[in-house]
This record gives structure tokens, sequence and C-alpha cells, in this order.
């Protein structure tokens, strides 16, 4: 089962599970992506103001997040828009992870910015404009920083994983494949959410799996829907877009998430977490005794 699927891809030889590598666990701050434990990233689009982002994070502290997420530079499509605050969002990113004791994960657009954003983040996020982007992404993987590497509005699985295996062989193994949707024929909704692409990527890649719900559809009402869909296929983390008052929001406040909404969604969650946990470690007993007969690759 598994050499079939993985036959497709043998190009990118270091995202592929094998003998030697079947799981990548990656450390943020004592937390473990990748592991036993389903783990939540959330936070605002953008970072506005010091109340919002610290009253967002006390809110998502108390909900049990460990992990903030917020735009200090923001890639957007119209010049007009709110393009983030920058070097004054990276500071109150971290006054946040300070307070509260979150890690940070936070875009990085610009390989100009990569020592710059680092110094302050704990995750880079390489946005799905950027995946392809291979200057960005060599340079982002020489920070020793893990990627949260997102694709691309209209790439592939296969192109996904090559921009992963461009970050592995510049020396970073601590990658993350987030699924965010993709763009189709149909516009019903702002993206695709492809579900498929995450059992796909469990099955054989040894990189931990993010959804994105909110980016996948871009209206609220269907993000827990769409993080149910992604952690019953197998999604070791999800990323989703919270903010205190959202029909307000500088940016994506259709996608977002008020406080209530969050929680509501959050307890809706729990049995399916507390399924996946429970069953992440049948299956990686499974996936293990499928590769004991296989012989050791070369390591990447």
């Amino acid at each position: 089962m598994l050499s079939g699927l993985q036959d497709r891809f043998t190009e990118f030889p270091c995202v592929l599970k094998s003998a030697r590598h079947r799981q990548t666990i990656i450390p943020v701050l004592g937390l473990e992506i990748g592991g036993d434990r389903f783990v939540t990233m959330a936070g605002p689009c953008s970072v506005e103001s010091e109340l919002q982002l610290m009253s967002t994070a006390s809110h998502l502290s108390r909900a049990g997040v460990r992990i903030l997420r917020g735009g200090a530079f923001k890639p957007r499509s119209s010049p007009y828009a709110f393009q983030g605050l920058g070097l004054e969002g990276l500071k109150l990113l971290v006054r946040a992870r300070a307070e509260f004791g979150m890690a940070i994960v936070t875009e990085v657009m610009s390989e100009t910015d990569v020592a710059l954003v680092a110094g302050y983040a704990d995750i880079l996020q390489i946005g799905s404009r950027n995946m392809e982007n291979f200057s960005l992404l060599e340079v982002a993987a020489r920070s020793g920083r893990p990627i949260l590497l997102k694709r691309g509005m209209v790439a592939t699985v296969a192109d996904l994983l090559r921009s992963a295996q461009c970050v592995i062989e510049n020396g970073n193994p601590h990658v993350m494949l987030c699924e965010r949707g993709i763009r189709t024929f149909d516009t019903t909704l702002r993206n695709t959410f492809d579900a498929g692409a995450i059992a796909l990527l469990k099955q054989i890649s040894h990189l931990p799996v993010i959804a994105d719900p909110s980016h996948a559809c871009g209206h609220r009402g269907l993000v827990p829907s769409l993080a149910r869909i992604g952690i019953a296929a197998g999604a070791d983390s999800m990323i989703v877009e919270v903010h205190r008052n959202p029909d307000h929001a500088w940016s994506d406040g259709d996608q977002s998430l008020s406080f209530a909404q969050f929680d509501a969604m959050m307890a809706s969650l729990a049995p399916w977490i507390a399924l996946r946990n429970a069953d992440q470690p049948r299956l990686d007993a499974a996936l293990s005794s499928a590769f004991e007969s296989m012989p050791l690759e070369a390591a990447c």
C-alpha cells in the first residue's frame, strides 16, 4: 500500500517515510508537533494593536492553546490593504510569548527579512504565495527555525513536497506541511479544502501535516466543519484564525472566529481530537511494522 503511493514521489526521498525515518517530531517550547498529541495553533490573521493581540493571547492561553499565530508582515493582493505592523508586530508577539508562555508562528515574506523574523519567532511560516520561492526557502531553512510550509494556491502535492525537499536539503529537517485549500474551478468558497491531500501526506511522508480550515473556506461558519474533517483525515495540528472582533478585523475577518465561536468549536472537536490522540500510537505501530522488512536508505 505505502510503496505504491510512494513510487509516485520518488524524486523527493528526504520527505518520504522509510525504515530509517518514520515520523518527524518537531520540538517547540516544550511541545511536540507530529507526535501523539494534537496541537492547535490560533490567533489573528494580522497583529493590529497591543490590546487586540494581548486580549486574544490571553483568551487562547486560557483555552489551552500553546502556539499563537499572528502576521507582522502581510502579503496582500491589494497594495491598499493593510500590510502589517512589521517590526512593531514582532515585538508585540514576543510580549505575548513572555506573558502567556506561547510559542510564536509568523510569516516571513522575503529572504532579507529571515534573520529579523527568526530573531523573534519560534516557527517561520512560508505562505502560499511563496511556497515556490526557493531563494526564500533556502535562507529560511538555514535560520534553523522550524518551517511551516503552506501549500500554494495552485500547487500539486508533488509541488509541495518539492519545496519541503528544498528546505531539508538546506540542512533543516523540521518542516511542517500545511494544507490550506487550493483554487479550483469551483469559486463558491475562497478555496477548495483538499482533505485527501492530508490523508495522502500522512501515508507517504514523515513530516507533520497541518490543516488550515480558515483559509480553506474563507467563511467562519464553515471553519469548525473543515477542522473536524482535517482531524479525521489525520492532521497532526491545525492553524485557525481568531479575532476579538472579527467584523472589524483589518484582514481576513470573514474567516476569523470570535472568542465564543472558537471555544464552541474546540468543545465540539474534543471527541475527535481525543479519538485522534488515542489512535495515533496504534497507527504509528502499524506503519512501523510495514517498514520493518524494508532496507535502510541513505539519510538525507
